[in-house]
């Protein structure tokens, strides 16, 4: 006797909203909290409309020290108003600026600064801090982290509900990362200036959602300043470009001077012979 085959139920037959079950071609809601970023493009691409509160999210970027606080700044400060606890920093690369952080809203006693002294101690720190429950924040800097120290490191947060970023090189995209978030910056120069990044593109490596090929340009910081940083550019361009000009010259006038001068030096040594010449002839004698 041959047994029926079971039904199978593909996906548009599932009710759109079921407890406990993401569709994968949209963003997952769930009962994950979240906080918002600051930045309303990004918050729309971000499942929950924010920044995951108990779990990793992971920042890679080309360079360090350059996006983290511009980043982050926003959830920070909001978060901070509404919640008591310390923000754990851990093995930043820059000294975090105390006068620009409190000017953003973010106060200096609530940070606390952890100096490892290498990789280990820095995931080590970065663990205890999160198992700590007058912490609301953990901000670790770990290039050499593994998706197995990693993994700890999500469980944590999860179990005290706190804000968790790692930031690591481009390169870890690369490797396997248990990260509910993940994303990749890097900074938009000004035209014609490739030292300022007032700007800066995030790209969405995963998320709880479809993939999201285009970057989102946001911006770093007021369009006020960023003309005023566009303007300090082309000033000083100009200004290199003006002393390059008189350098130029400068040396060119040099050139042409140095060689009249080459005749009464080489005349020196003739005039003190003859002169040291007469004198030996005056002992002869």
């Amino acid at each position: 006797m041959i047994a029926p085959r079971p039904t199978l139920r593909v996906a548009f037959d599932f009710p759109s909203a079921m407890p406990g079950v993401w569709h994968a071609d949209a963003l997952g809601a769930g009962s994950q909290p979240a906080q918002p970023t600051g930045y309303a493009l990004l918050d729309a691409q971000l499942p929950g409309g924010g920044w995951p509160v108990g779990a990793l999210s992971e920042v890679l970027q080309p360079m360090v020290g350059l996006h983290e606080w511009q980043l982050v700044l926003p959830a920070l400060t909001q978060a901070t108003a509404r919640r008591v606890g310390a923000v754990v920093v851990v093995a930043p690369p820059c000294e975090p600026f105390g006068p620009a952080l409190r000017a953003q809203g973010l106060p200096a006693q609530r940070l606390c600064v952890v100096r490892p002294d290498n990789a280990r101690a820095a995931l080590w720190a970065a663990e205890q801090a999160l198992r700590c429950r007058d912490v609301l924040a953990v901000m670790a800097w770990l290039p050499q982290a593994q998706a197995a120290a990693l993994r700890r490191l999500q469980l944590a947060a999860a179990q005290q509900q706190q804000l968790l970023w790692v930031f690591r090189p481009v390169s870890a995209a690369q490797q396997a990362s248990p990260a509910l978030l993940r994303l990749q910056v890097q900074g938009l120069a000004l035209p014609g200036d490739a030292v300022l990044s007032p700007g800066m593109q995030v790209r969405i490596l995963k998320r709880r959602g479809p993939p999201l090929v285009q970057g989102l340009d946001l911006p770093g910081c007021h369009h006020r300043l960023a003309q005023a940083l566009a303007a300090q550019a082309a000033q000083r361009r100009a200004t290199q470009g003006v002393a390059g000009a008189t350098a130029a010259r400068h040396s060119a006038a040099q050139a042409l001077t140095m060689r009249p001068a080459l005749a009464p030096l080489m005349a020196v040594p003739e005039r003190r012979g003859h002169a040291l010449d007469r004198t030996a002839v005056a002992m002869e004698r």
